[in-house]
């Protein structure tokens, strides 16, 4: 599971895909068995069913946007303390997420709430 690039740049590139509702650049940065879990802990995989989703959230959420204000990176994994953009409504929906990066590819991509126990967990705190 070897990375060529900086980790923290492969999950900036996938956010800024995300922020841009680039399905394409998300297909070509999801590892083929890539997982989504959200905040729930609900779990979404692989790829082809994620980029069905990922339509049906743009299509849903057409001002989506996530901005990070912080990433830390350990191996192959990557930690990010930022917020989400909903709508004018809901402006700031502070988030974290966590992005573990194989073979320069987003396997998987998981979304916390912002707690103290999260941050604690995710070496954030």
């Amino acid at each position: 599971m070897m990375n060529s690039r900086d980790p923290k740049l492969i999950a900036l590139l996938f956010n800024e895909c995300i922020t841009n509702q680039n399905l394409e650049g998300l297909s070509a940065l999801m590892s083929e068995d890539h997982t989504f879990i959200d905040h729930t802990g609900a779990i979404s995989r692989p790829k082809d069913f994620m980029i069905n989703a990922w339509k049906g959230f743009f299509a849903a959420c057409p001002n989506y946007k996530n901005t990070f204000s912080r990433l830390e990176s350990a191996s192959s994994t990557v930690s990010i303390v930022g917020h989400a953009f909903w709508s004018e409504e809901k402006p700031f929906d502070p988030v974290l997420w966590r992005a573990r990066i194989e073979n320069d590819l987003v396997a998987e991509w998981r979304i916390y709430e912002d707690t103290p126990e999260n941050r604690k967990s995710l070496n954030l705190a």
